[in-house]
């Protein structure tokens, strides 16, 4: 997909947008995170940051299971959040109100329109996941 593709796609995608998708890799369970494919000509990722503390929660290969749209940038990659709470870190909550406080209000937003991923400060702060 060329980057004229990607920002077209990109348009059309909004935060909070589900997927229905299927786990399609899990590199390093507990590390890294997932692949899913959700149909899109390019990959679907949720981040270890989004993801139960204990790998052997994680959605296994092969899961089915719906997605949200969380991010969306240059990266030919869809970044997704679990729908399903059991596939959510424990302490979603908590955590979205210290690192995303305005997610529920990006609901429906096109992701055109934020320019920096909610993970750059995590990054920054080196909160891993917990």
């Amino acid at each position: 997909m060329s980057a004229q593709d990607w920002e077209a796609a990109r348009r059309r995608l909004h935060f909070g947008q589900r997927f229905l998708g299927t786990v399609v890799r899990v590199p390093s369970p507990g590390a890294i995170g997932i692949f899913v494919d959700i149909g899109l000509p390019v990959n679907g990722f949720v981040d270890v940051l989004l993801l139960p503390s204990e790998a052997e929660r994680w959605p296994t290969e092969g899961t089915e299971s719906e997605f949200e749209v969380w991010w969306a940038d240059e990266r030919l990659q869809v970044r997704l959040k679990p729908a399903d709470p059991r596939f959510v870190r424990e302490d979603f909550a908590e955590w979205l109100t210290r690192w995303r406080p305005g997610w529920p209000q990006e609901h429906g937003l096109p992701v055109t329109v934020a320019d920096v991923p909610p993970s750059a400060s995590e990054a920054a702060s080196g909160d891993a996941h917990g």
